[in-house]
């Protein structure tokens, strides 16, 4: 039979606790006197270090994410720019009164991304969200943004995929804002990233607006309906003589209340006309005696002149003319020579 308790410490005493009575609280050493209980124990300083401490990791962590452009701010529309490189031609005021309603209602559901300016300390420069920060200028209050640090590269990257994303800029906009890359030195390769686009859609897009002065796709708009195909015969159409005669035209009060996409069509007209008609054909001259028996009347362009009689005695006289046409040309020499002196 097995033994138990060898050592002979029953299982009741050794899970006794230990009642022992302290020697110093009965028998105190002389001169000690105890300190009196402390409202405040020590360990509540250490909780308010630790405190102290979780709230500065918290602050640098905050630091992190906006460095990182994860975290949401508030900043003042004052002291955002706009970014370095224009892709629009112009934000359309419908649109924008539209945006501005939405965000009045609902509040800006999507922030804009900025980053920190390169020049300007303290101020902040827009990635993309140039419409959405036009339409919170006009609220009056602050917007909504996440703040990144982006090389100039990563920026306009951003900015073309997220126009690409969501606002579908229009082709000649999109062939601009290449241009305008380009002209700044920006790789291809950048360029193609930005726009999502192949190197040969990339080398039509520039050489279009290569073709036409920018005065004038300024002067068309965006043309949202109107696409690659459209804009390249166009391209090949728009002589760069006539700039001023067309400029003049689009700009006129009744071109520029018309659309953008109408305002391309316009220019089209314009430049398919042949040479002769586009010098218009002068105002019809009309003439009558004072009792109306004929009528003649006279139109011109450049190389012709047609006359036309009419009335009861239209015919009469139209006859009587091819009859005088001698005496009538040599009064007509004779005047013309009193007229200049030869």
């Amino acid at each position: 039979m097995a033994r138990k308790n060898l050592i002979g410490v029953s299982a009741a005493e050794s899970a006794a606790p230990d009642t022992a009575t302290p020697m110093t609280a009965t028998r105190p050493l002389a001169g000690f006197v105890a300190p009196a209980v402390r409202s405040t124990p020590i360990g509540g300083i250490t909780k308010t270090l630790g405190s102290i401490t979780q709230k500065f990791e918290r602050a640098q962590d905050i630091e992190k994410q906006l460095a990182e452009g994860q975290t949401i701010v508030e900043l003042d529309p004052a002291i955002v720019d706009g970014s370095f490189i224009s892709d629009r031609l112009g934000i359309d005021a419908a649109e924008l009164a539209e945006l501005v309603e939405q965000i009045k209602s609902h509040g800006q559901q999507v922030p804009i991304l900025v980053r920190p300016h390169p020049q300007d300390k303290g101020r902040y420069q827009v990635a993309y969200g140039h419409r959405r920060l036009a339409a919170v200028r006009q609220l009056g209050t602050k917007v909504r943004a996440v703040i990144r640090e982006l090389s100039d590269d990563q920026l306009v990257v951003s900015q073309g995929q997220e126009n690409n994303a969501r606002t579908n800029l229009s082709y000649i906009e999109r062939a601009l804002f290449a241009v305008r890359l380009e002209e700044r030195s920006f790789s291809r390769d950048t360029i193609m990233a930005a726009l999502g686009v192949d190197k040969a859609a990339l080398s039509k897009m520039i050489s279009v607006v290569r073709q036409i002065p920018v005065e004038l796709i300024e002067a068309i708009g965006a043309a949202p309906g109107v696409g690659r195909r459209r804009w390249m015969e166009f391209a090949e159409l728009a002589p760069k003589s006539r700039l001023k005669d067309l400029l003049a035209l689009l700009s006129a009060d009744n071109c520029r209340a018309m659309s953008s996409d109408q305002r391309f069509q316009k220019a089209v007209e314009i430049v398919r006309r042949r040479p002769d008609k586009a010098r218009a054909a002068t105002a019809a001259k009309v003439w009558a005696p004072s009792d109306r028996s004929v009528s003649v009347t006279l139109k011109t362009t450049a190389k012709k002149a047609t006359v036309t009689l009419e009335a009861s005695n239209g015919p009469r006289f139209a006859e009587w003319i091819a009859d005088n046409l001698g005496d009538l040309y040599e009064a007509f020499r004779k005047s013309a020579k009193e007229t200049t002196g030869d």
